[in-house]
């Protein structure tokens, strides 16, 4: 949305540093109210702007993102809400692709694919409910036996 971008005024700023994974990201989340010059978009009441820096050993990369929200939260409500946006992002759809390998699957019939996903989405609620938090790991003990199964479903 160019005439976002052209026509955002920050109204209330939130600054946010988090270091991990071998890297250093800052992000300065910017709130800003609808202004004359943009499209009329229903229910629009917030303006969002994201930059990130994130930092590496050997690398800086600068990032910016715009949003729309109906909501009317403060910029750290709003950057809290981004960043859990992201990590459903990384417990779910990452460990579906790459733990469960979904990407892979070559099933293409519609009733088995709608199947396997809940049948995934299963095996990583039992995952997480006995306290796993790696979900591959979680995956390769159920391999190992029958008998860790069975805990898992309460079964003698």
């Amino acid at each position: 949305m160019k005439e976002v971008q052209e026509h955002f005024t920050p109204c209330e700023t939130y600054k946010q540093t988090n270091k991990g994974h071998g890297r250093i990201e800052r992000r300065t989340i910017s709130v800003g109210q609808p202004i004359v010059g943009i499209r009329d978009w229903p229910g629009l009441n917030t303006l969002i702007k994201v930059e990130s820096v994130r930092i590496t050993r050997n690398q800086e990369t600068t990032e910016t993102r715009y949003y729309i929200s109906s909501l009317r939260e403060s910029a750290k409500e709003l950057a809290q809400r981004i960043r859990g946006y992201w990590g459903v992002e990384n417990k779910v759809h990452y460990v579906r692709d790459v733990t469960q390998g979904e990407d892979k699957s070559r099933i293409r019939t519609t009733p088995l694919v709608q199947i396997w996903a809940l049948t995934r989405n299963f095996a990583l609620n039992l995952y997480r409910t006995h306290g796993f938090v790696n979900m591959a790991q979680a995956q390769r003990k159920c391999k190992f036996g029958f008998e860790h199964i069975k805990r898992l479903f309460r079964m003698k």
